[in-house]
């Protein structure tokens, strides 16, 4: 994931950092024996972004593509399932959702040491701070607006319809969550243990609200993991699926929501900026029309949905402090969101008093 930094520090790409070069001819050659249309020669460039799975930029001279891979070392058993990105992105172009189309996935790790897929560059407009400065005050509700349009879309779809209806376990999403990534979070002795994180684990597994439902959840749903027109309010690809799973809308809606509760520094958040001032719609409106889209009277738990979500995010942070500590983190930027873990847990904390 990229996140809480600088548009200069996450955009862009970067010569191919030390630790994650590869054969680039031996990828060339797979490449043309299984994306349609390849034809070399072939340039490797490396994104800033894209914190947990090293993503590349492949550029020939007819097109462009980008190469989404696992970390090389160690992972913790589970973690970057890119092959799950790449099924979800199949399946969700048959829907006409926007996303990249993908060619081709490898499981073959002799090509360049770890499983990998290839899928088409979307052209557009990443935004790093969700306040939008870049665009008009009159013109910001609608980007607002975009994003909440698609993350409804995308919980309207029928995931059987779509070859996803076994692309997570449905029931109990939370009971399983809350367990999944507080045992990671367990699991991971060289990140350490926080007080508020753990009190955080008790106070989530002490309220789930009653009731479930399951979709197709992003897990990762923020502003800067969407690709917007060059021009107008539209998104046209949303990137960076590899918390996606079948799980509860609510909990997806509310790590999107969860902007509102987070400082700028840490992902791209809202907390400290004049939305009056600068024409964004407020929690309760935006709450509103995603409940419109999505056949809604409300959301009855909210706060459990916003506390569930911190909590997630920080044991991610965690998880990168861990692999910060043992030398694979892929992103220039790992350190400091690192260093924010502590923070993120002491407001998941307050809210939950």
């Amino acid at each position: 994931m990229s996140a809480g930094s600088s548009q200069n520090d996450n955009s862009g790409t970067t010569s191919v950092r030390e630790g994650f070069a590869f054969d680039e001819v031996k990828l060339s050659r797979w490449m043309a024996d299984h994306v349609p249309g390849f034809s070399g020669p072939l340039t490797v460039e490396q994104f800033k972004g894209g914190q947990s799975n090293p993503t590349y930029k492949l550029v020939t001279p007819s097109k462009a593509y980008v190469l989404r891979r696992k970390p090389p070392g160690q992972l913790l058993k589970g973690a970057h399932a890119i092959e799950r990105e790449a099924r979800v992105l199949t399946g969700l172009e048959k829907a006409a959702f926007p996303v990249a189309h993908v060619h081709a996935l490898c499981t073959d790790d002799s090509v360049i040491g770890t499983w990998f897929y290839i899928m088409d560059l979307v052209e557009g407009r990443i935004f790093w701070d969700a306040a939008i400065p870049e665009v008009s005050r009159e013109e910001r509700p609608a980007f607002f607006d975009a994003m909440n349009t698609t993350m409804a879309a995308l919980h309207n779809i029928d995931p059987v319809s779509v070859g996803l209806g076994d692309y997570g376990k449905p029931g109990n999403y939370f009971e399983r969550q809350i367990g999944r990534w507080s045992q990671q979070y367990l699991d991971d002795l060289e990140a350490g243990r926080n007080v508020d994180m753990d009190a955080v684990i008790d106070w989530l597994r002490a309220n789930i609200p009653p009731g479930d439902e399951t979709a197709i959840v992003h897990g990762d749903f923020r502003i800067d993991n969407m690709i917007f027109h060059p021009t107008k309010p539209q998104v046209l690809a949303v990137l960076d699926w590899e918390l996606s799973t079948l799980g509860h809308p609510l909990a997806d809606f509310a790590y999107h929501a969860m902007m509102y509760h987070i400082p700028p520094h840490i992902v791209a958040g809202l907390v400290g900026a004049d939305l009056e001032a600068l024409n964004i719609p407020s929690e309760r409106d935006y709450i509103a029309s995603y409940c419109a889209r999505t056949g809604r009277s409300g959301i009855p738990a909210y706060r459990f949905y916003i506390a569930f979500n911190l909590f997630r995010l920080a044991a991610i942070f965690h998880g990168i402090k861990g692999r910060v500590i043992r030398g694979t983190a892929s992103s220039a930027q790992a350190a400091v969101r690192a260093q924010l873990f502590p923070e993120l847990a002491s407001i998941a904390k307050r809210l939950i008093g």
